[in-house]
């Protein structure tokens, strides 16, 4: 499938997907959303794709944030209607049932900083700058920044990126919890290809099912998480990976995992 602002391309069971707007930064408008969304659809229904990395062209920004001349002549109805919408498209991405790597190359702001959290691991360039600015334009973020924060940095440190709109570099990023590792920026693709691929060596059965416990169980109590937990690890035990992984471990071997 092709798309006017944005490419993909799949290479040995990762698919790389690049957000193609370096005229504007790469920004978030409608058209953007939209394409973001049937592209991930299909993503999720391809079994050939084990990971996914979402990046954007150009070495100034990943996303600098939503298209504020949109932003600018929405209606309270139509402000509600995008939010909802923008936030459907990033919980497609948040689950999946694969991983999916934030390539973080410059500028991840406002629903660029949203979308980086709705994956499952953010790698970050050198120069990589994330950000809420959006009190600035006087409304708050609405792609589920201000829910997706919090669980991620803490709500203090959350509450202090939203208030006051000022970005944080890609080191203070690392050092409070919201990007996985910080590379150079010529090496950035090259890490975040290396981290799908380490993903990829394990079950990727097991690697769905862990990440089902994580995103559930975090809105779960502590006793309905496990319950979770075990019904899920119960679940691993009636595959093939399981038998194959064990035996293989047992046999000094390295696995060959089947996803069945």
């Amino acid at each position: 499938m092709s798309y006017e602002t944005l490419t993909q391309e799949e290479r040995e069971g990762i698919a790389i997907v690049t957000i193609r707007r370096p005229e504007k930064l790469n920004a978030l408008n409608q058209k953007v959303m939209k394409e973001l969304h049937a592209c991930f659809e299909q993503l999720r229904d391809d079994d050939a794709v084990r990971v996914v990395i979402v990046t954007g062209a150009g070495e100034k920004a990943f996303v600098a944030g939503a298209d504020i001349s949109e932003l600018a002549v929405l209606t309270p109805v139509g402000g509600r209607a995008m939010s909802l919408a923008g936030q459907r498209t990033l919980g497609l991405i948040e689950n999946l049932g694969k991983p999916v790597i934030a390539a973080v190359n410059g500028y991840a702001l406002g629903g660029g900083c949203e979308l980086a959290m709705a994956c499952t691991l953010r790698i970050a360039s050198e120069n990589a700058r994330f950000g809420q600015p959006e009190v600035k334009l006087g409304i708050i973020p609405g792609y589920a920044g201000t829910q997706r924060l919090p669980r991620l940095v803490g709500k203090g440190r959350a509450l202090e990126l939203i208030l006051t709109g000022e970005p944080v570099t890609a080191q203070e990023a690392y050092r409070i919890g919201l990007v996985n590792l910080v590379v150079p920026q010529s090496g950035l693709m090259t890490s975040a290809e290396a981290l799908a691929r380490k993903i990829m060596a394990n079950g990727p059965l097991a690697v769905r099912f862990a990440m089902e416990a994580v995103n559930h169980g975090a809105e779960m109590t502590v006793a309905e998480g496990q319950f979770l937990e075990a019904t899920l690890f119960g679940l691993c035990c009636t595959t093939e990976d399981k038998n194959e992984g064990t035996r293989a471990f047992l046999e000094k071997r390295p696995a060959k995992f089947v996803g069945k």
